[in-house]
Order: structure tokens, then sequence, then C-alpha cells
């Protein structure tokens, strides 16, 4: 009997010992898991859509994206390209010259008219398809899982299938990063601009300009060297509030005339759970990379600025997706 007994209490010892086991064991697999989440990339799904004005910069922009994600580590990329078949706008009206008669002056008015009608007819029927694309590469179920967003020099109305959905969703927890024409995109939805901070109003020629740094000690100014200068197309920005933002870099003077007042070029801020960075340059290929057409008289920007670049929107990219933490009170600019 005392053996029977002995014999119970080992097994059941062996057996408590056994589940102890196997918990440790389910506790270090999921830290691993865990650790495994942690270290592997962020996915970032990156749109390059217009509808508006469409920048050449566009594609240098897309390889760029994907050569610092594979650069860091930090991240990976799906794209949602430009769907094919966009009709070219035939531009302003002409104006009458000196040498023009009122015959030929004519003929070129007929000759726009018909050009402009043919355009808006084009425009309609590629609209119609950019809308089932989108409808397709931007259903929230379709998206939901990737971790942040990034809109490249996008222009217009994106068409997307629940466009408050997809804010909510940057609320919900994502990053969201756009640069210079990410600005000029979705103007009259107000959930987006007031998401991202401001928008496109206008600008003038390109000029070089030295931005003041708000924040030296941001993820996405710490690169920027003091004196930084760069060559770009500068935008005017409206619907913009500094208390609403945490500045980045900006401008005590209108780039141009040299107005005084404040123009705001690079934020961040938090959105709900979410995150979003925001920099307004980015027009010019020479910005985006080091080895666009060097050494020649095309290029204005040398490749340190154009690394600068590079440096400053990896920072924004890193904190949006929280893997680097800095400072984002807002109205830190006075």
């Amino acid at each position: 009997m005392y053996w029977k007994d002995a014999t119970e209490n080992a097994l059941v010892i062996f057996l408590m010992k056994m589940i102890q086991l196997l918990r440790h064991s389910a506790m270090l697999l999921t830290l691993t898991a865990s650790l495994q989440a942690a270290d592997a990339p962020k996915k970032l799904l990156v749109v390059t859509v217009t509808t508006g004005f469409r920048h050449s910069s566009i594609e240098t922009a897309e390889k760029v994206l994907a050569e610092l994600g594979t650069s860091t580590g930090a991240w990976t990329v799906d794209f949602v390209h430009q769907p094919e078949g966009q009709p070219k706008n035939p531009g302003r009206p002409p104006e009458k010259k000196p040498n023009d008669t009122d015959e030929t002056f004519k003929a070129k008015q007929e000759t726009y008219s018909k050009a402009l009608a043919d355009y808006n007819e084009a425009n309609k029927v590629w609209n119609d398809q950019v809308k089932a694309y989108m409808a397709d590469k931007m259903a929230i179920d379709k998206i939901k899982n990737y971790d942040g967003f990034v809109f490249a020099n996008t222009t217009g109305d994106l068409q997307f299938p629940d466009r408050d959905g997809f804010v909510k969703l940057i609320k919900s927890g994502k990053a969201f990063v756009a640069m210079h024409s990410g600005s000029d995109t979705y103007h009259p939805f107000r959930g987006y601009v007031d998401m991202l901070g401001g928008e496109f109003q206008t600008h003038k020629a390109q000029v070089e300009v030295q931005p003041v740094l708000h924040d030296p000690a941001h993820p996405a100014t710490k690169p920027v060297p003091n004196g930084f200068r760069v060559f770009d197309e500068i935008y005017i920005i409206k619907s913009f509030e500094k208390s609403k933002v945490h500045g980045l870099m900006g401008l005590n003077e209108h780039p141009n005339d040299k107005t005084p007042g404040y123009f705001p070029l690079s934020w961040c801020k938090e959105f709900g759970q979410g995150r979003v960075f925001y920099t307004s340059l980015g027009h010019r290929e020479d910005v985006w990379d080091p080895t666009w057409k060097e050494g020649t008289p095309d290029r204005k920007n040398s490749p340190e600025i154009a690394k600068t670049y590079q440096a400053h929107i990896i920072g924004g990219i890193k904190w949006a997706l929280k893997l680097s933490e800095g400072d984002a009170e807002l109205g830190n600019v006075q």
C-alpha cells in the first residue's frame, strides 16, 4: 500500500513538473515570437497615385524609399502605383501674342477648346478606371495589416473606397507619412487635411532656403546640420496652425519675396494612437537621390544635401512607425 501511494505521489510530482516545464516552454516561445516580431521590418504601403499634377520625381522617390527600407532594415515596401492611361491636360488657354492676327488667334482658341473637350471626356473615363483600381488596392480589409502608409508626392482626389475609414485606420495606431505634394491631396476632404495638419496653397519659383530647425533632437531633424541649405520648390501652406503640430523645420520669411512671417516646411504630430510626419521638401529628383544626373548642370543640390534629406525622411518614418522616440509636444513653435 505504501509503495502504491509513493508511486502515485511520484507520478503526480512528475506530471506537475512536466506541466511547469511546458508552461515555461510556452512562455519562452511567446517571448521569442514577440522579440522576432519586434525585430522584423515594418510593412509600409507607398501610394504614388495622382489625379492632379504628376511630379517627375515620383519614380525616383519610389526607388529611394525601397532602397532606404533595405539599407536600414527598418521597413519593407509595397506600392500602389499610378494606373496607366492618364490623359494629358492641354494646360492653360492661349494668350494673344503681338504677332497673332484675329484669325490666327481664333484658330488657336478653337484648337485649344477641342483639346480641352477631348481631355475632359477622356479624363472622365480615366477617373472611373482610377476609382475601380483604388477600390481594389485600398480596400480597408486589404490594407489594415500594414504598419504605415506613405503618400509620396500624391495629388488630387485619390478616390479611396473608404477615405473616412482610412483616417480612422491611422488614428487606431498606424503611421502616416507624406512628402511634398502629399499636402496637395484630398483638398475637399477635411478629415485628411486635419489629420495631416495643413494643405498646399501655392508656390513660386524654385529657390534655395535655409530652414530653421525647431527641434534639433528629433529623429527627423537630428541628422540635419546647422546651416543646411536646399534648393527646391517651397510650398506656401494654408489650413495650418502652429498650436496643432510639433514643428520640425520652417522659415521666418517668405521663401521668395522675403516677406516676414512663418512658413512651415516640416512637422509631426500624434493622431489618436497613430503618428503623422510631413515634409514639404521633395519636389526635385536631386533632393531625393544623391546619384541623379550627378555632375550635370541639371543638378542643383549636392549629393550631400540629398543624403541629408534621406536621413531626414528616415528619421521621420522611423518616428511615425514608433521605431524611435522624439518629442511631439504641440505648439513648440512660437
